[in-house]
C-alpha cells in the first residue's frame, strides 16, 4: 500500500481506531504510506488492547468520543496548538445494534431511543468532526476527509427496505458530506470531501448478519483497508461530494 497521492511526511488521523475497520486503517497507514505520523482517536484508549499493542512511534493515540460535542471540540483544538495539519481524516465510527437494539425489520420496531443514538454516531459525529477539525486540514498539497457510510444509505439502490435508523442515518451523513463540499468548494479549494462504502467487513458490526452475505463478499478488514485506501489514493478533486463504493464505483443517491 502506497498512498502516491499524498506528500510525504504527511499526518493522517483515523477516527475510531480501536477496533475493526479502523484499526485495520490504522495498521496499514503506518506499514506502507508516506505518512510520517499517525494519529488514532477512539472513546476510551486505555480499553483499546490491540490499538495500544501497536509499537510505532510514529502513531500518537488519542481519545475523542465522537458522540460527545465537547469531546470533539477538545481533541481539536489540542491538535491545532500542536500544530498538526491533517492530509488525510477518516472518520469510521458507526453503530447498526447494541446490547438493547437492532436493526429493524419492520416499521413497527422503530424506538425513539435507537434512533437518537445511532443518529449521534453515524451522522451528528462526522458533522461535528468536520466543524471542528475542517480547520486542521492541510491547505497545500492533496487533502482528504473521509467518513464511513454505507451502501444502504443510498436512496436509489434501497430495494428490500428495513433497517430504517441505519439507512437513514448514512442518507443524512451522505447528505452532509456533499453539502459540505459545495462550501469547501467555495473556501477550502483543495479539501475532497467524500463518503465511502467498505462492503461488508468481517467486524462486529456485520457479524450477527453475515450468514446472509453472498459468498465471497464478506471481506476480511485487511482487503478492506485495502481497497478503501486505494479509493482515496485515486480521489480527485472533481470527485469532492462524492459516494464511492471499496471498488471506486460511484453509487447513485
Amino acid at each position: 500500500m502506497n498512498l502516491h497521492s499524498f506528500p510525504k511526511g504527511s499526518t493522517a488521523l483515523i477516527q475510531g481506531a480501536s477496533r475493526g475497520i479502523g484499526l485495520g486503517l490504522t495498521r496499514a497507514l503506518l506499514e506502507d504510506s508516506p505518512f510520517a505520523h499517525v494519529i488514532a482517536t477512539c472513546r476510551n484508549p486505555a480499553a483499546a488492547s490491540e490499538l495500544s499493542a501497536i509499537e510505532d512511534e510514529r502513531l500518537s493515540v488519542r481519545q475523542l468520543d465522537v458522540s460527545d460535542p465537547e469531546s470533539v471540540r477538545r481533541s481539536a483544538k489540542t491538535l491545532s496548538g500542536e500544530g498538526v495539519e491533517l492530509a488525510l481524516l477518516i472518520n469510521v465510527s458507526g453503530v447498526l445494534h447494541g446490547n438493547d437494539f437492532g436493526p429493524e425489520k419492520r416499521f413497527e420496531d422503530i424506538e425513539a431511543a435507537a434512533f437518537h443514538r445511532v443518529y449521534a454516531v453515524n451522522t451528528i459525529g462526522p458533522a461535528l468532526m468536520l466543524k471542528a477539525y475542517h480547520r486542521l486540514m492541510a491547505c497545500d498539497g492533496k487533502a482528504v476527509f473521509a467518513a464511513i457510510s454505507a451502501r444502504v444509505g443510498s436512496i436509489g439502490d434501497n430495494r428490500i427496505g428495513g433497517w430504517y435508523a441505519y439507512r437513514s442515518s448514512k442518507a443524512a451523513l451522505n447528505q452532509i458530506l456533499k453539502t459540505a463540499s459545495v462550501e469547501f468548494g467555495r473556501r477550502r479549494k483543495n479539501l475532497i470531501v467524500a463518503a465511502l462504502h467498505p462492503g461488508t467487513t468481517d467486524t462486529g458490526l456485520s457479524e450477527p448478519f453475515q450468514a446472509n452475505v453472498p459468498e465471497g463478499k464478506l471481506f476480511s478488514v485487511e482487503r478492506t483497508t485495502g481497497y478503501l485506501l486505494s479509493v482515496i489514493d485515486d480521489l480527485q478533486l472533481e470527485d469532492s461530494g462524492g459516494f464511492f463504493a471499496w471498488d471506486g464505483k460511484a453509487i447513485e443517491w
